[in-house]
């Protein structure tokens, strides 16, 4: 293993992103880095890249991504709108994109309260330097595989009242957690729901397609090391005891579509959704 280069903004240059003075391990890919090289953005390197590119010869998968965009900013405006949701925990959150969380939230309402998790330091050191003056956003280092520290965080409950109602959204989370250990945490998280709180989960779907198996093998095998495709009764227990909102779990181009949903995408079935409330 290459050990971690010490990128720094003296290093790249003096109007170098602020992110390049967190020490990366530019030899082994990121989960986050190479999302955002799917999504053509350019906090990434050659090996995040690398498996960014087997996936996307895959026919059609350079679409998923884009939807998993599109579902979160139906879910994030269903939930504060309807669902009257004031407190966000995005875990897994990944490197901002054009547009995210909060700010899909407050086109609904200007008093949301979002809280950014993530184990990539990249993630901490880019996303503070954006959110810098954003009172009503945070964002903190956590593991969404220790539930127990993320939600004793200090700056967390210093954002977010666990006593009141709230949301917890893991897009395209779970499908890169072995098998048992995704269950492991789905359940820890519905654990921490009280009454009026809401979960969402997205990830990659496994209905039979051949394709459902090409892409996992080039995540998998082909250098992340994780991606896994699942059946839908798998997808239907990470939600347990929660009343499913309308329409459930499907397709996440079929979950509350708008008129810029995309309907004719090739791949809408290899990708769910859906948002579960404790009542």
């Amino acid at each position: 293993m290459s050990p971690p280069m010490n990128l720094s903004a003296g290093s790249n240059g003096s109007n170098a992103p602020i992110w390049t003075q967190t020490p990366i391990n530019t030899a082994e890919p990121s989960i986050a880095r190479v999302y955002d090289a799917v999504l053509d953005g350019k906090d990434n390197f050659a090996v995040d890249r690398e498996i960014a590119r087997k996936f996307l010869q895959i026919p059609g998968a350079n679409q998923m991504p884009w939807d998993n965009r599109a579902w979160l900013e139906r879910v994030t405006r269903w939930l504060v709108g309807e669902g009257g949701i004031r407190q966000i925990i995005d875990l897994g959150s990944g490197l901002p994109t054009t547009s995210s969380i909060h700010e899909f939230a407050r086109e609904v309402a200007d008093d949301v309260r979002v809280a950014y998790v993530d184990n990539d330091p990249i993630v901490l050191a880019h996303g503070r330097a954006l959110l810098a003056v954003d009172d009503n956003t945070t964002v903190i280092t956590g593991d969404v595989c220790d539930d127990e520290s993320i939600f004793a965080n200090p700056e967390l409950r210093g954002l977010i009242d666990l006593n009141e109602p709230f949301a917890v959204i893991v897009a395209s989370v779970l499908h890169h957690l072995p098998d048992g250990e995704d269950q492991r945490i789905a359940a820890a998280l519905r654990e921490r729901l009280g009454p009026g709180c809401y979960l969402a989960f997205a990830n990659f779907h496994d209905p039979g397609d051949p394709r459902a198996r090409e892409i996992e093998n080039a995540l998998v095998e082909g250098g992340l090391g994780s991606g896994w495709m699942r059946p839908y009764p798998q997808h239907r227990m990470y939600f347990g005891d929660l009343d499913l909102v309308a329409p459930g779990l499907c397709p996440v181009n079929e979950w509350r579509p708008d008129d810029a949903t995309r309907t004719d995408s090739p791949v809408h079935h290899l990708y769910i959704g859906g948002v579960g409330k404790r009542t």
